[in-house]
């Protein structure tokens, strides 16, 4: 979800100190000055090149738009590449993204005031019509209280904000009687049984009929919750209060805030990704600008915008320092560890942080957020979309894109702040990749893998709510908004607030807490608004002359470590070693190791384990280096694991009327031609009798030239192969004979052998699930003739033929797209980790699933010393690092009706602390090993 939306212009008067509102609205107040700066250097794009975009976009939200409501309305979300409706309880789970639908017609509520934006008013009274006369809040539905607020009760506030407003203008919504907001107030009551907590955070979850710990709500036993969840309340149930007079939302959101506050750590000022609701204790220690934490900053500087709270404001300068002064790396942002902030907690990045830039606007910090801005536009350019997770050397870590907005948010703000016309072209650039690449004929489908370019059957409401609504407005000048966005404020999922909000019906004592908790250095904060100058050097070059410096940086990079040089090192000494560096057979480098009290041990099958004791150290600073590089080593393990096992591959429709639109993603096998080392395969599809492949085919001249069509079952997948190639098929795909089989919900497989020689196979086969192959089936019944290309990455469509394409009827849509396929399963020696599928990405807690299951390797405790205080780090490396994964044992599936099962090492147990004050680091680091986010 959006994570950094704000009102760009605040043209209000705060009632507290007046100087306090410039800070805030600092990107705004300098936007003339820098716009007259900005284009000077940079060739504009002309007005009719912006309207043509702009009605590009339109044209793209009634794609989207009008599908949902033909095709899933009153369900929560479309499901583009089938065509329906997704229903919770009515398609297979898919765990914590599920807890956004409450059965409340989801994505229509998130759209109301994006139709306001984009001037369609008439669609947008007919939506407020349907909402009043349709949803119901009282579902016997368990929800998630952070995504409900966001989407729910902020989607149906904005559409109030916007009711009254164009009722004010009197054309329309003239019968308007604040329906809506009853609704939202409604909505705010069933939210408020999960404060019920000790500490005053909320419960992550809540049952909308029953809400919390009566055995019917089935919830209430959870202790933990992310801080975003607890921390992206207050903007809502404050519009809340101050649009109904009731002081209790307000009030409840407060007091988490406070909470919040409170249990920073006070060293560093920084807060973890979760924290314990009724203690306050920290779970997971490690800290970011991601997932988990992301909107909680957001919402403090907002939250002094639209309510006028010095110490909100102080609060996110005291946080924003800390985030500068340990986890911006320009142009990275990278966890640390709350008690040990100058080291890293991992090696890669998570697609949330991309709302950061444009946060950094509103604070009026341009630099940095033009830097990372600029290197997430890089990621892009190199994989089409922004994936889930990407490592500091820019590999993809989790492959999926499930359409996020946050770069296009941040692309807006820049772009508003600055005036440059290199946004226009990025925003362009956006525009051309969602049609290229995810439009489907009934809607956006996610992609389920950048790399591939293979879809997943979901649109979430939050790329109506979000994405269309940044890009519209990137493109539009002031009189195309029928309002003046000036007077709004934007929450994380971009609905509307009004910033007159900030003088009305208040109520609230308004305590400054944030100085009970802090001496504040007023060098932190600016007090008045910075200098034009400043922020924006007299210089048309500026910003280009900051973006290029990292126009190759994702191509051309080096793979960067964990490690941060300390001002310990002074100059001229030698830096520690490194583990990608490391020979098992270099004297020199085993002399480091010893100092640094790690212990190699030749296994009897050839493996080497590495033992760390930090109690042999030679000094804590190298103890501190031994700590490093067992870390990186892992970490290095984990990635040669990935890289190791084999890539998904991919079947995509490209006849009639797909056109290369649907994608599927496929299994590879152990045998036969290798599509990643030679030219994809392309043909038209027939099934082969006997349909299971397992005996001479009685319809050769059905499948000679063609892409054979095979079920799973009865027989050996290499024998298969065997028979439709001697029938003459230039192909095949296995389809898995378990009815209902998804990649959604059970982890893709490599096809192995039948334990001979299998040189004689030279045709390529790849395996799909039933669901997947259902849709190449159906296609076959609807349209006869239907030709498939076999590659190990989706290709570009054909415009030649998408030109002929003729308008689709309805069943001419219904196509799905394969579910998330998950590399096969791997054992190795290093304790494997739990799938990163069973963890949620939370900031936008539900939302940001992993696109793999690849495990990542974790610290194991391989010895223990009767020595209480010395603690043991072990990895183990076959050989030497550099063929760290020689010995790696692929789990394949041999037998052809075995179910494919990842097998997980045990989980790692807690470890004794290496020195008395490194307990919390190696807290930090095991709970990071979980890929947790």
């Amino acid at each position: 979800m959006s994570e950094a939306g704000g009102g760009r212009g605040f043209g209000y008067s705060v009632p507290q100190r007046a100087p306090w509102s410039l800070v805030a609205a600092t990107a705004a107040l300098c936007l003339v000055s820098a716009t007259s700066v900005w284009t000077a250097g940079a060739s504009p794009m002309s007005r009719e090149e912006k309207q043509k975009l702009g009605n590009q976009v339109l044209e793209m939200f009634d794609h989207a738009y009008g599908n949902y409501m033909e095709h899933a309305y009153p369900a929560d979300e479309l499901m583009p590449l089938t065509c329906r409706g997704r229903v919770r309880g009515q398609e297979p789970s898919r765990g914590d993204v599920d807890d956004a639908l409450g059965k409340f017609s989801l994505t229509l509520i998130d759209s109301l005031d994006t139709l306001v934006v984009l001037n369609k008013t008439k669609e947008f009274e007919d939506a407020v019509r349907k909402v009043l006369r349709d949803v119901n809040l009282d579902n016997d539905v368990v929800v998630s209280v952070f995504e409900t607020n966001i989407r729910v009760l902020g989607g149906l506030l904005g559409g109030h904000s916007l009711a009254i407003m164009l009722k004010e203008k009197g054309e329309y919504m003239q019968w308007y009687n604040d329906e809506l907001l009853q609704m939202a107030k409604q909505l705010g009551y069933k939210l408020l049984p999960a404060f019920n907590t000790t500490s005053g955070l909320p419960y992550p979850r809540i049952n909308l009929k029953f809400g919390i710990r009566k055995p019917e709500a089935r919830t209430g036993t959870e202790t933990d919750t992310c801080t975003a969840c607890a921390g992206t309340l207050i903007l809502e149930f404050a519009a809340l209060s101050r649009f109904t007079g009731a002081t209790i939302f307000e009030e409840y959101a407060r007091k988490a805030l406070d909470f919040l506050w409170e249990k920073r750590q006070r060293s560093s000022n920084l807060v973890g990704v979760t924290i314990n609701i009724h203690t306050g204790d920290w779970v997971r220690k490690d800290s970011g600008v991601g997932a988990g934490i992301d909107s909680y900053y957001e919402y403090l500087l907002k939250a002094y915008v639209l309510l006028g709270d010095d110490s909100f404001l102080e609060r996110f300068n005291t946080h924003y320092d800390a985030i500068m002064r340990y986890i911006s790396q320009p142009p990275l942002l990278l966890d640390v560890h709350i008690h040990k902030p100058m080291l890293n907690a991992r090696t890669w990045m998570d697609a949330l942080l991309a709302f950061f830039p444009g946060l950094q606007v509103l604070k009026g910090d341009i630099r940095p957020a033009i830097e990372t801005h600029e290197m997430l536009y890089q990621v892009i350019k190199k994989h089409n979309f922004l994936p889930e997770a990407f490592t500091t050397d820019f590999r993809v870590h989790w492959a999926q894109h499930p359409l996020r907005p946050e770069f296009a948010e941040s692309t807006y703000f820049l772009y508003k702040a600055t005036g440059d016309p290199y946004y226009l072209e990025v925003g362009k650039t956006l525009i051309e990749n969602l049609n290229k690449y995810a439009r489907v004929p009934c809607g956006f489908a996610a992609m389920k893998d950048v790399r591939t370019g293979s879809h997943e059957d979901r649109m979430d409401s939050f790329f109506l709510a979000e994405m269309f609504k940044y890009l519209y407005l990137l493109f539009a000048d002031k009189e195309d908004v029928i309002f003046d966005i000036e007077d709004y404020i934007f929450t994380t999922e971009a609905h509307l607030l009004p910033l007159w909000l900030s003088t009305t019906n208040q109520r609230i004592s308004k305590k400054n807490t944030t100085s009970e908790y802090t001496e504040l250095d007023d060098s932190n904060f600016d007090w008045t608004c910075p200098n034009t100058q400043i922020l924006f050097p007299n210089d048309p070059l500026y910003a280009q002359s900051i973006r290029e410096p990292l126009k190759n940086v994702v191509d051309k990079s080096c793979p960067r470590g964990i490690i941060r040089v300390e001002e310990s090192f002074r100059s001229g000494a030698k830096p520690p070693l490194r583990a990608r560096d490391f020979m098992a057979t270099n004297p020199e480098h085993l002399e480091i190791l010893k100092k640094m009290g790690v212990s190699l041990i030749h296994l009897k099958d050839g493996r080497v384990q590495l033992v760390q004791h930090a109690i042999q150290a030679a000094s804590s600073i190298d103890a501190e280096d031994g700590l490093r590089f067992m870390q990186e080593m892992i970490e290095l393990s984990s990635q040669q694991q990935k890289e190791q096992q084999l890539p998904p591959r991919a079947v995509q429709i490209v006849s009639h009327p797909f056109f290369g639109r649907v994608v599927l993603t496929a299994g590879p096998a152990q045998f036969g031609l290798d599509l990643s080392k030679h030219k994809e395969t392309r043909g038209f599809v027939a099934s082969s009798k006997p349909y299971n492949g397992c005996s001479e085919l009685t319809n050769p001249e059905a499948v000679m030239g063609k892409i054979a069509l095979i079920q799973r079952g009865q027989c050996m997948f290499a024998e298969k192969a065997r028979n439709i190639q001697n029938a003459g098929a230039i192909g095949g795909i296995v389809i898995d004979d378990n009815e209902g089989s998804s990649s959604d919900t059970a982890p893709l497989f490599q096809m192995a052998g039948d334990g001979k020689d299998t040189d004689d196979i030279t045709i390529p086969m790849l395996f799909l699930f039933s669901k997947e192959g259902s849709i190449i089936l159906d296609a076959i019944r609807e349209y006869e003739e239907v030709e498939v290309l076999l590659s190990d990455k989706a290709k570009d469509r054909d415009p030649e033929m998408e030109n002929e394409e003729q308008p689709s009827s309805e069943n001419d849509s219904q196509n799905q797209s394969a579910e998330q396929i998950a590399s096969s399963s791997q054992e190795v020696d290093l304790v494997g980790q739990e799938s990163p599928e069973e963890s949620s990405l939370n900031s936008h807690p539900e939302s940001l699933s992993p696109a793999d299951t690849d495990n990542a390797a974790s610290i194991s405790p391989s010895e223990q010393n009767s020595n209480p205080t010395e603690n043991h780090e072990t990895t183990s490396l076959d050989g030497e690092c550099t063929d760290l994964d020689n010995q790696l044992q692929e789990q394949s599936e041999t037998e052809e009706d075995s179910n494919p099962n990842v097998s997980w090492g045990k989980k790692v147990q807690p470890i004794d602390s290496i020195l008395a004050d490194w307990n919390e680091d190696i807290e930090a680091f095991e709970m990071m090993e979980k890929d947790e986010l």
